[in-house]
C-alpha cells in the first residue's frame, strides 16, 4: 500500500515580530482560533496586526464588534500604531457593529447575521471582538445552560471553515473557564496575561494549542509600542549558522593579560571579569573590544549602567577607535537600562545586533546591571535565561566578554556574586588589597576550560590608555585576603606576618 502524501496547511504571516517563530511557521490558514486574556492584554492590537498583515481588497478582512461603543472610536486608537494604513479601512478591512444583534436577539439570529456579512464581502480574514459578550450575555439568559451557546460555537466554526476563512474569536476569559466550548472548537489558542509584580507589570503569550503544529512550549514575553505588539520567543531563532572556531585565540588588547590567559581568549568562549567597583572591568572590556575593531572584526557593545553618550565619552578617552567603528556601521552600542526589562526581549537586541553586523564579539557590561534592569519576576529564574543567553550567542562563533561587580570587604574571599561560574568558560577576577597604606589592584585566572593558565596574583595599573598587567606578587603571601604581607621565610617554609607597629 502506497503511503498517500502529506497534506500541506499553508501559513500566513501574523505581522508580528516573533510570534511566526513561537507559532511554529506562521497561523495555518482557514484555522477556527481564539486569543484570550484579560482587559488590556493586548487581544484587540494582535488581531489588527494580523489584519493588516493579510487582508487585501480582494480578500478583505471582516471584523465584527460586540462592543458598547462604536467602531470609529476603537480605530481612534489603533490608528496610532505604525502599522496602521487608513487606506485599508472601509476597503480592505471592514468593520460591522454587532451590539443590537446581540443585546435584542437570539444566538440563532447573530449566526444569520454573521453568515450574511461573510457571503456579501466573501473576506480572507474574520474577527469577532468580543466573542466573550456573547457566550456571557447567554450564560446569564440561560442560567448555566451552555448548550445553545455550545451549538452556535460549532455552527460557526463549521461555515467560517468551509468558507476557506481564517478567523479569530477575542474573549476575556479566566483560566478557570477553559471548559466553555469555544476552547474544544477552536484550532488555535493564544493565550496573553499581563502580571504585577511588586512595582512592575509583565506581559506573556502563551500558546495554548495549535493543531498540526510543533509550537515553541513555554511562556514568552512580549512588549506593546508604538509599532504594536512584539513577541520575545524564550529559544531564539538562529538565522545564521556558524561554525564555530576551535583553538582561534583572540587578543584581549590588555598587555600582560593575554600572557596569563596562555595566548588570548579562545574564540567562541564566554568570559566572565569580576571585580569590585573602580577595579576596571569596563576600561577592559573596551580594550578587548577595540583589539577586535582594529583586527577587522565586528562587534555589539550592551550597556545597563551608563547613558550611551557617558560610555562613548569615557571610552573615546582611551579607545578613539570605538566612535569611528560605530559612525563606520562596524560596532553596535546597544542600550538596556530601562526597568521591567526581560532576559529575552535584552537577548532578541543583542542576536537582532549581531545578525545586521556579522559581530565575531559581543561585550556585556554589566551583569549587574542586567539583573538590576531586570522585572522582578525575571530575577527569580536569572540563571537559567542568562545561560540560554551565553548558550544562544556561543552557538553562533560569537565569543562572549561580560563583567560583573563584586561587592567584596578586605577579609573576603568572594569571586563571583552571579552564581553562574559553571556558565563560562573563562574567568578573570579583580581585586583591592593594601600594601604599605596603599591601595592597589590585583588581577588572577581562576577558571579556563581547555587551556593551561598562569595561576599567578598580578598587580595592574587603570593608565591613560588603558589596563596594563605587571609582574606576579611573588614575594607576598596572603594577596587574596586583601591584606598581604612580605614572605620572611623560604618558599614552602611557614611564614608568619610581621608584628603589628605601634598606632595601626
Amino acid at each position: 500500500m502506497t503511503k498517500g502524501k502529506q497534506a500541506e496547511i499553508r501559513s500566513l504571516p501574523s505581522g508580528v515580530p516573533g510570534l511566526d517563530i513561537v507559532l511554529g511557521g506562521g497561523l495555518p490558514e482557514f484555522s477556527f482560533n481564539l486569543i484570550a486574556g484579560g482587559p488590556g492584554s493586548g487581544k484587540t492590537t494582535l488581531a489588527h496586526q494580523i489584519m493588516f498583515a493579510n487582508a487585501t481588497v480582494a480578500r478583505p478582512a471582516l471584523y465584527f464588534t460586540v462592543l458598547g461603543e462604536p467602531a470609529l472610536k476603537m480605530l481612534r486608537y489603533q490608528r496610532q500604531f505604525s502599522f496602521f494604513d487608513p487606506d485599508f479601512a472601509g476597503s480592505a478591512i471592514q468593520f460591522v457593529n454587532l451590539s443590537t444583534e446581540v443585546m435584542e436577539q437570539d444566538l440563532g439570529q447573530v449566526l444569520q447575521r454573521i453568515i450574511g456579512e461573510i457571503e456579501r464581502v466573501s473576506p480572507g480574514i474574520v474577527v469577532v471582538d468580543s466573542f466573550r459578550t456573547i457566550g456571557g450575555r447567554r450564560d446569564r439568559a440561560e442560567k448555566g445552560n451552555t448548550s445553545e451557546l455550545e451549538n452556535f460555537v460549532q455552527r460557526l466554526a463549521l461555515h467560517l471553515t468551509s468558507w476557506e476563512v481564517t478567523s479569530f474569536l477575542l474573549g476575556e476569559y479566566a483560566e478557570e473557564e477553559q471548559r466553555s466550548p469555544v476552547f474544544t472548537v477552536a484550532d488555535g489558542i493564544l493565550w496573553l496575561t499581563q502580571a504585577t509584580d511588586r512595582n512592575s507589570v509583565v506581559r506573556k503569550l502563551q500558546v495554548v494549542k495549535v493543531r498540526g503544529r510543533a509550537t515553541m512550549p513555554g511562556l514568552h514575553t512580549f512588549k506593546i509600542s508604538g509599532d504594536g505588539l512584539q513577541i520575545f520567543p524564550r529559544i531564539p531563532e538562529q538565522t545564521t549558522k556558524r561554525v564555530r572556531q576551535q583553538g582561534g585565540r583572540l587578543s584581549t588588547g590588555v598587555p600582560g593579560l593575554d600572557e596569563m590567559i596562555g595566548g588570548g581568549i579562545v574564540s567562541g568562549d564566554a568570559v566572565l571579569l569580576t571585580g569590585p567597583a573602580g577595579s576596571g572591568k569596563s576600561t577592559i572590556a573596551t580594550q578587548f573590544m577595540a583589539t577586535g575593531l582594529a583586527n577587522g572584526e565586528t562587534g555589539v557593545i550592551a550597556i545597563f549602567e551608563e547613558y550611551p553618550e557617558e560610555y562613548l565619552a569615557r571610552a573615546g578617552k582611551r579607545n578613539p577607535v570605538i566612535a569611528k567603528m560605530i559612525k563606520a556601521g562596524k560596532l553596535e552600542l546597544i542600550y538596556l537600562r530601562p526597568l521591567d526589562l526581560s532576559v529575552d526581549e535584552a537577548l532578541a537586541a543583542i542576536l537582532e545586533a549581531v545578525e545586521r553586523l556579522g559581530a565575531n564579539r559581543v561585550v556585556i557590561d554589566s551583569l549587574s546591571g542586567f539583573e538590576v534592569a531586570l522585572a522582578p519576576t525575571f530575577r527569580v529564574d536569572f540563571r537559567e535565561s542568562f545561560y540560554r543567553l551565553v548558550g544562544t550567542l556561543t552557538a553562533v562563533g560569537v565569543t562572549v566578554f561580560m563583567t560583573a561587580e563584586v561587592v567584596e570587604g578586605f577579609s573576603d574571599v568572594r569571586f563571583t556574586t552571579e552564581k553562574v561560574s559553571f556558565i563560562t568558560d573563562e574567568i578573570i577576577i579583580q581585586r583591592y588589597i593594601e600594601i604599605e597604606g596603599e591601595l592597589k589592584r590585583v588581577m588572577a585566572v581562576i577558571k579556563m576550560r581547555g587551556s593551561k593558565h598562569s595561576h599567578e596574583l598580578r598587580m595592574y595599573e587603570v593608565t591613560p590608555k588603558g589596563v596594563v598587567v605587571g609582574d606576579a606578587l611573588t614575594e607576598y603571601d596572603c594577596i587574596i585576603t586583601g591584606n598581604p604581607f612580605v614572605r620572611t621565610a623560604p618558599v614552602g617554609a611557614v611564614a608568619r606576618p610581621p608584628a603589628k607597629r605601634r598606632g595601626r
